[in-house]
This record gives structure tokens, C-alpha cells and sequence, in this order.
């Protein structure tokens, strides 16, 4: 399916390009927001990009732990195609990731991150078959990695955000009175993050987000860019709600198909349902942004399941937690089950610079992966940054960021090695956009 959607793409591009009766030709190039080439009526394609080299220094304040841990990194190389055919009846979107690296920071097996094709009903109403970033996430995968405000997504990102998905999506927009827009979203994916290209396990993913803007559209797309580089004259606000319910989750939560896996007395597969909701809002005037989100999600488990499978494929039928059989609770365990909150703030002077903070906030429940000592068992994150911006656009820019993580007792290093105390987080990053 990936490769003919590829296929699709590719060639709703090379056809009209190559047209006898039509010319394509540069129209524009704007450094930071990439190419665009059209024959003036019936088509447009976009190309930009952009790379971003980083560094990342922790120090535990664990006596045991006094070096300080080092990790130099390309973050993210984006290359991204994009246009339009018939008049914009017809757009189309290919994105790939050369970095190895997902956008939660861990590795990705995966180049692939968009492959679409959108079909405008009306001015109003868009639909979507193919993979994108889904709107059942939270506020900040609404935003382009390269406009970030502060060095990296905050922790409720990692937690929660199955990033992208493959499905069917209708985005709508629509006037309500002289300045008010509500903005519907509903989609309906595989339920397993990106495409799957093995098996397919349990269901269908349904969800849905709706955004109220009182005060009408951002400047410049404003909605999906955290700093207010173009300082919007007036003041702009986004309110917004999502809903999502996974039908038989094979991940922590719903991100990998595949990964986790549980079967009944007839070794069928029997997996959990997965459900989240979350409210968020995106507040922006001359030069100062706000970000707010909150997330939450539980878990239903199936009284059917009496096995587990193991990651070499083979089956266990014991379920201990505490030293007790307990089957629903240790399935709880080994998903991303709490909530989390995410507040950010910050201000563009008219020199380009920009300073920031955040507090993110996560809670688990009392049997959830976020328990977990290595990689989460953090409730908390204060980050402070930095950063000057080169021109008007993300063409070209520096940040630095400084992150207090607080650890509870029973947390680790990143080797599995007990710490105790807390830790802190120096990152730079370089972003080059073209």
C-alpha cells in the first residue's frame, strides 16, 4: 500500500510537469519555506527541507554519577514535497525523515513520515486517504518540527503522541460570524501508527479533535508554528478538544503494530482497548506565544486473556504482579496509561531573539509505563531557552535549552543503573531550512 501511494503521488507530479501544452517554472523561492514551482494555472508543487545537527549533555545529580553524558546527533533531515493539481482540487504530500531518528527521539526504522493525497470537496471540507500527522494527538504534533520554540517536544509528546498514522481524515473550516472559525476533525486509521507493513493486528482507531478560533486565523499558518516570528497584529487564540478510541491496542499505546501481544485459551489474539483525550489551546500577539495542553488515557481489558507472547515469539501464560497472578493489571503496566500537562510560554523581540520556558507535568497511574524507572518515572521538567532567529522564517536558526527533571525514587540511568537525586538536561540545536 505505501509504495503504490508513493506511486500515486509521484506520478500526479511527473504528469503535469510533463504536459507538452504546459511549461512548468520557479514561481518563488523563500529561504526557510522552500521552492515552488507551477505552470501559472492548473498546478503547483512545493519542495523544501531542512536539517538540524544537535547536542545533548545529562548530569545526574547522583554522587555515583558524576560524569556528564554526551550525545552528538543529527535530529531530524526532512526533505517534504507538496502541491496541488486542478486548481487545488487535487494535494498531495510525500515526507521523509533521512535521520534515522522518530520524532519522539528514539530510532526509527521508518524514512517514511507523510504519503497522502487530499481531495477538496468545497472550500470548507477536506478529505484525506494515505498517512499524516493525526489531530487526536496532542497541540504540539500540530506543529512543524522546524519551528519549534523551544529545542524539543515536551515529555506529554513522548508519552502519549502516536505521532502519525494511516487512515482516512476529513479536516473542515468553517466561518461562524465575522471573525469566529470552528475547525472539525474525524478520522478513522489502522489504529497502529504508521503504515503496517507486516501483519496488521487488532482494530480500527476512531477519533476526532475540534478547534475553536474566536478571534479569527493566524498570519502565515500561524496555528502550526510555535514562535510568533511574524508578531500577529492582533491577538490570535485557538481552543481546542480531541477524542480518540483504539479498538484493540498491540503497543503501549498504539503507536507500533505489533509490539505487545496477548492471546485468549484458544490462542486467538486478545488485546486491550485504548482510549485518550486531551484539550489544548495556542495564544499568540506581537512576539508572545502560549501553549497549553492536558492528556489523558485509560485502558479496558479483556477477561479473555490467558496468555502473553514474549518477544521471540513464544508464550507464557504467567502474569505476575507483586508476586500475584493478576492479568488486567499487568497488562495496565506495560501501557502508557495517566495524564500529563504541558504550559509553555515565551517572547520574539524585534531582534529575532527569543526566550522561552516550560513546565510539563506528567502523572501515572498506579499500573502504567510511566512507572517505569529507566525511561519515565519523572514527574516533572522545568526548561528554560534560547534562541536567535537569522531572518523573518525558520530559515535559519540557533537554540539552547536548559531542562531540570525531577526523579522519583526507584529511577534509573540510562543503562538500567539506579540514581538517586535528579538530573539535568543541557540540548543545541541547528535548524537549516531550504
Amino acid at each position: 500500500m505505501k509504495n503504490n501511494l508513493i506511486i500515486i503521488i509521484l506520478l500526479s507530479i511527473l504528469i503535469p510537469v510533463y504536459l507538452p501544452a504546459q511549461e512548468s517554472k520557479l514561481h518563488s523561492y523563500s529561504f526557510g519555506e522552500g521552492m515552488t514551482f507551477t505552470d501559472g494555472k492548473d498546478y503547483k508543487i512545493d519542495l523544501d527541507g531542512f536539517v538540524q545537527p544537535s547536542y545533548q549533555g545529562t548530569l545526574f545529580q547522583d554522587p555515583n554519577h558524576k560524569d556528564l553524558y554526551s550525545r552528538f546527533r543529527l535530529r531530524r533531515l526532512n526533505l517534504k514535497l507538496s502541491g496541488d493539481v486542478d486548481h487545488k482540487k487535487i494535494e498531495y504530500g510525500l515526507q521523509i525523515d533521512l535521520s534515522g531518528t522518530s520524532e519522539t527521539g528514539n530510532a526509527s526504522s521508518s524514512i517514511l513520515m507523510d504519503a497522502w493525497v487530499a481531495y477538496n470537496v468545497n472550500k470548507q471540507l477536506q478529505i484525506t486517504f494515505g498517512q499524516k500527522s493525526t489531530p487526536t494527538d496532542n497541540r504540539e504534533l500540530m506543529m512543524g518540527s522546524q519551528t519549534l520554540q523551544l529545542v524539543e517536544r515536551s515529555k506529554v509528546t513522548s508519552a502519549f503522541a502516536t505521532i502519525r498514522e494511516f487512515g482516512l481524515f476529513l479536516d473542515g473550516t468553517y466561518k461562524i460570524g465575522k471573525k469566529m472559525y470552528l475547525k472539525p476533525y474525524l478520522n478513522v486509521t489502522n489504529g497502529d501508527g504508521i503504515n503496517v507493513t507486516l501483519k496488521d493486528h487488532g482494530g480500527l482507531k476512531f477519533g476526532g479533535r475540534l478547534d475553536f478560533l474566536p478571534f479569527g486565523l493566524f498570519a502565515n499558518f500561524g496555528q502550526s508554528r510555535e514562535a510568533d516570528i511574524v508578531r500577529e497584529q492582533s491577538p490570535k487564540l485557538v481552543i481546542g478538544g480531541n477524542f480518540s478510541y483504539n479498538v484493540g491496542v498491540s503497543s503501549r499505546e498504539g503507536g507500533t503494530s505489533g509490539s505487545i501481544l496477548y492471546l485468549d485459551s484458544l490462542s486467538r489474539e486478545s488485546l486491550p482497548n485504548f482510549m485518550k483525550y486531551g484539550v489544548d489551546f495556542v495564544f499568540k500577539y506581537r512576539g508572545f506565544s502560549a501553549i497549553g495542553e492536558f492528556v489523558r488515557t485509560s485502558a479496558t481489558v479483556p477477561g479473555s486473556i490467558t496468555q502473553r507472547v514474549r518477544t521471540d515469539g513464544t508464550t507464557a501464560t504467567t502474569f505476575l504482579v507483586n508476586g500475584i497472578q493478576d492479568v488486567p493489571n499487568y497488562v495496565k503496566d506495560r501501557m502508557m496509561l495517566g495524564s500529563g500537562y504541558n504550559i509553555q510560554m515565551g517572547y520574539v523581540f524585534k531582534n529575532r531573539i527569543s526566550v522561552d520556558a516550560r513546565y510539563t507535568h506528567l502523572e501515572a497511574d498506579t499500573h502504567s509505563f510511566l512507572n517505569n524507572g529507566t525511561f519515565y518515572n519523572r514527574p516533572d521538567y522545568y526548561t528554560v531557552g534560547l534562541s536567535k532567529y537569522m531572518g523573518r522564517g525558520y530559515g535559519f536558526k540557533i537554540q539552547g535549552s536548559l531542562t531540570y527533571v525531577v526523579a522519583k525514587p526507584g529511577s534509573n540511568d540510562f543503562a538500567g543503573v539506579p540514581i538517586t537525586g535528579n538530573q539535568w538536561i543541557m540540548d543545541v540545536i541547528t535548524s537549516i531550512s531550504f
